[in-house]
């Protein structure tokens, strides 16, 4: 339980910043260049969010490098087509070190309450190191903070290290242990490479499987800025082509799905095996991961392929399958509270109305940015913020012109910034029409892209990183007006 430190004066800025990730600290950027004081207000004792908090072996982005910076602030150093875990986390407490930032951060303060006032138009935000008030609230708490752990019978009673992958134990002795690891997604498919061959035994549990397709990764040298803007727009261009199949193009899926088992087929020899590993739902309906080392790890004599996990006898793993395995370490890769966020339960509006409460049946907004009933509130990396096909930092750039325009907007008119539920309403009508047949709603699988309470796609944007930004990049005041009645 965090410890709650109250003072009898709050500190008074423009600005509030909740988290100092890749969207926190892109937002510090912006306000640094602008008139408004402002503090980022992060939990942890560093910067970098994802980055700073996965540290598992193997990690790194599936997004090529080039396009996972801000276009501001190009990195020319980095060393592979798709950058490893730690670089990334570099690159960022590099921009959270610039002097127009570093004195905004509040690092170890963790936000335990925000609140509108009406009587003063102000966000009072209350951390366990003091209280801030501000006339605008920014979240940028990120999707993948608050990992999930399964509902296991027996897990409490696992006497080994029991850890999640984005809480690595690096005390933990894999070395000639016997490891498993729960979950086929994005991070495991890292992670079991290098378990392979250095545990005794690695037992993988699967609840599905994954489309995989070759990631073809390369040392590269630094770069120079010409050829980092060239590189990047070729690269983004052709990942917006990805599109094509989410939306069930019938060549591009095709396509797709050819060149994922095609993979699968020529990593693993043995029919079995590959019948085991095929995915039983449609290409894109998940997310397709990126390996050229995850099936040959798993063709291995002392690499097990398991069911989901169901229960634990002790030190004992019992699958769906039958399949049992005696572990003593195991590995959680199971993802996070993506479609329901933890601090939404912290954060309340207009009339007393929490956040989670307006987000019951699932996250809704306008321009994926702003909410009816939370003045004056804008959320980074929120609703239908999200790509499956591209880069999110070119998401979250549209966002941050979306506030900057809107704090230009209240530099020069004044009041309180609201979006009626009408424009809310309609935005999220457009958001379900685009998802409507795409393979994300009709792909045959359950993902965490779709909140389970209402069976909406509500983390993605259902479209292209180009439409995202003609139209959420610009900020339009025309949906803010009075509160509705």
């Amino acid at each position: 339980m965090t410890e709650t430190v109250e003072v009898a004066d709050p500190v008074e800025v423009d600005v509030v910043v909740v988290g100092a990730g890749l969207a926190g600290i892109g937002a510090a950027i912006e306000l640094a260049a602008r008139d408004e004081t402002f503090v980022v207000l992060e939990r942890a004792a560093d910067v970098g969010g994802t980055w700073r908090d996965n540290t598992y072996p193997g990690v790194a982005c599936d997004v090529p490098s080039h396009l996972y910076a801000f276009a501001h602030s190009p990195n020319p150093g980095w060393s592979r087509t798709f950058a490893p875990g730690h670089e990334i986390h570099t690159y960022l407490r590099g921009l959270a070190a610039r002097p127009g930032v570093a004195p905004h951060l509040r690092l170890g303060h963790e936000v335990t309450a925000a609140v509108w006032d009406s009587s003063a138009d102000r966000w009072d935000v209350t951390t366990n190191r003091g209280r801030f008030r501000s006339r605008v609230l920014v979240l940028a708490a990120g999707r993948l903070t608050e990992p999930r752990i399964p509902g296991v019978p027996g897990l409490d009673g696992f006497d080994g290290p029991v850890f999640h992958s984005a809480r690595w134990d690096h005390d933990a002795k894999l070395d000639g242990a016997r490891v498993g690891v729960v979950g086929t997604g994005a991070s495991a498919v890292q992670i079991v490479p290098e378990l392979a061959g250095r545990v005794e035994h690695l037992t993988v549990f699967a609840r599905s499987n994954p489309y995989i397709i070759p990631r073809n990764d390369q040392a590269q040298a630094a770069a120079e800025p010409a050829e980092i803007s060239r590189v990047r727009e070729e690269v983004f261009a052709g990942m917006e082509q990805g599109i094509a199949a989410r939306r069930r193009e019938r060549a591009a899926l095709d396509e797709l799905r050819s060149r994922a088992l095609g993979h699968l087929a020529a990593q693993v020899p043995d029919p079995v095996l590959r019948a085991r590993l095929t995915p039983d739902y449609e290409v894109g309906c998940k997310r397709v991961l990126l390996s050229d080392t995850f099936y040959p790890a798993m063709n291995r004599a002392d690499v097990t392929l398991a069911g989901a996990l169901q229960r634990l006898d002790g030190r004992t793993a019992i699958a769906a399958d039958g399949r049992c395995a005696d572990l003593d370490v195991l590995v959680l890769a199971t993802g996070f509270h993506a479609t329901r966020q933890p601090y939404a339960e912290r954060i309340t509006g207009r009339g007393g109305v929490l956040l989670a409460r307006a987000w019951e049946r699932g996250m809704v907004s306008h321009a994926s940015t702003v909410v009816h009933g939370f003045p004056n509130m804008f959320v980074l990396d929120g609703p239908n913020a999200a790509l499956g096909h591209n880069s999110a930092v070119h998401v979250i750039e549209s966002q941050l012109s979306y506030l900057t325009g809107a704090l230009d907007h209240l530099a020069g008119h004044g009041g309180v910034l609201e979006v009626t539920s009408r424009a809310q309403d309609q935005y999220t009508r457009d958001i379900d029409t685009m998802a409507e047949r795409t393979v994300w709603l009709r792909g045959g699988c359950t993902s965490w892209y779709v909140d389970a309470r209402s069976g909406r796609l509500t983390l993605l944007w259902p479209s292209t990183a180009t439409a995202f930004r003609e139209r959420n990049g610009r900020f339009d005041p025309a949906p803010f007006v009075a509160a509705d009645s």
